[in-house]
């Protein structure tokens, strides 16, 4: 007499019509994933280490581009302030795979596409280590481009790939037309700071009367000489700076609700 063998199991068509529907992640969508968590894990190591002067806001739309500002505070583009874009392609995180920065404000700068207002990251980093490059890597160096004082570090091929090669010219051979061409690229930043691409998470407003409340208010609150412009906080006559003192004035400021030490003329006037 055989022995019977078992049945194989099997499943009813409604228990594998379920299973088939439930689908899984891809190892391209773990992936991508993975890289998209380390990019929010650089930027938020940039709230501490972010160079001085420099600033990021993600967009509303995409996790892989960044609205940024640059505000140069001495040298040849002292008071300039330049607006960007960093854009971390689909495969940053991986070798070689360099962010890309364009400025949207007009730059004269060797460093930067006359065109395009693209800087070219493959020079001073040729290869793109994950584990050694950030963004704040990035970031250092389009403020750095702003006070190079000299191009000695460069190897010649790299001084023939720079993206504006008018400009590396001029700053080799004729300092004071660079000088004037560098004045005239910062006035016309200057002139365009409220101009905002579209969709960008920075934007600039024109000053009124609430910002001059606001600073009355911080200065009441914190020490400085609220009469004078140009007065610096008494660190040792003032309160310690928190973040609820901070955003107690800007309460204050938007219920327009001025201190007793606030200039009146800077208070809306009410009709009789």
């Amino acid at each position: 007499m055989q022995p019977i063998s078992p049945s194989p199991l099997r499943q009813s068509p409604m228990r594998a019509r379920r299973l088939g529907d439930q689908s899984t992640p891809s190892t391209v969508d773990r992936d991508q994933a993975m890289r998209d968590y380390k990019l929010s894990i650089e930027y938020k190591h940039l709230k501490s280490h972010c160079p001085g002067g420099v600033f990021i806001v993600p967009s509303l739309d995409d996790v892989r581009l960044f609205h940024g500002v640059i505000f140069i505070r001495r040298g040849v583009f002292t008071n300039a302030i330049f607006k960007f874009t960093l854009t971390c392609p689909p495969e940053y995180n991986d070798a070689n795979t360099h962010p890309k920065v364009v400025f949207s404000s007009y730059v004269y700068n060797p460093h930067v596409h006359p065109e395009t207002g693209e800087v070219d990251m493959k020079i001073p980093y040729p290869e793109w280590i994950p584990h050694k490059h950030f963004l704040v890597t990035a970031l250092t160096y389009i403020k750095k481009i702003f006070y190079i004082k000299d191009f000695s570090d460069l190897s010649e091929e790299a001084k023939q790939k720079l993206p504006n090669q008018d400009a590396y010219n001029k700053f080799l051979n004729d300092q004071e037309g660079y000088r004037r061409r560098v004045a005239e690229c910062v006035k016309e930043a200057q002139r365009s700071t409220y101009t905002s691409l579209p969709g960008s998470t920075i934007r600039f407003t024109e000053e009124d009367v609430s910002h001059q409340i606001m600073r009355d208010l911080l200065a009441e609150r914190f020490g400085a000489n609220a009469d004078d412009a140009n007065a610096s906080f008494d660190s040792s006559a003032s309160s310690l700076v928190t973040k609820e003192g901070v955003l107690e004035s800007i309460q204050r400021a938007q219920a327009g609700k001025s201190s007793p030490k606030s200039s009146p003329r800077l208070m809306p006037r009410t009709p009789n």
